[in-house]
């Protein structure tokens, strides 16, 4: 595991909407314009933005498996407060002073009730006035591929048109080899 961040990669983790990108910007342009070959500048920036997307991937991961501990760790204490609360009831117990905590005490046990509505005759219904009538947006958008569902529909349809400018991103291409150990030990040399 890597443990120091290359001074671009702190960097960037420092950007926010709100941050001051024009320094950013120089120091970008310092790198571009340093004495380094344009292969160890192009391996410092793509290695730093690859080093963040490893720290993101590494997050998520991290973030699923704290998920999947909660669900198990929650579903083990419910088990576990059931069987306390059964061996309590077995010996008379419904409660026990503690000196740390106040004390344990058993909750009744509760039937909970949920309304299911199963409709059986739909079409009954529909004749009393139930039903809830909405345009087919997909059969629309298919009939206006064709000139005559065009012509139908035009008067009862607008179609607007957004566009929304997404600004050039630079991508990170890695290399399917191991070059990745060379391209480590250039950016230590430029670094």
């Amino acid at each position: 595991m890597k443990t120091t961040n290359y001074r671009l990669q702190t960097e960037i983790e420092q950007l926010s909407p709100s941050s001051q990108k024009d320094w950013f910007k120089n120091y970008i342009q310092e790198v571009l314009e340093s004495n380094k070959p344009y292969h160890v500048k192009a391996d410092y920036i793509g290695m730093s933005l690859q080093e963040l997307q490893n720290k993101i991937d590494y997050l998520s991961m991290d973030i699923k498996e704290l998920q999947n501990i909660k669900k198990r760790l929650t579903l083990s204490k419910s088990i576990a407060q059931e069987t306390i609360a059964s061996v309590l009831s077995t010996y008379g117990i419904d409660r026990i002073d503690g000196t740390v905590i106040s004390s344990l005490t058993i909750t009744p046990s509760k039937t909970k009730t949920k309304d299911t509505l199963t409709i059986t005759d739909p079409h009954a219904l529909m004749a009393l006035g139930y039903t809830k009538v909405t345009v087919d947006e997909e059969a629309v958008k298919e009939a206006m591929t064709t000139i005559e569902g065009m012509n139908e529909i035009d008067a009862y349809v607008e179609v607007s048109v957004s566009t929304e400018e997404v600004p050039a991103r630079v991508k990170v291409n890695t290399k399917r080899s191991s070059a990745n150990n060379e391209a480590t030990e250039l950016l230590e040399l430029a670094a």
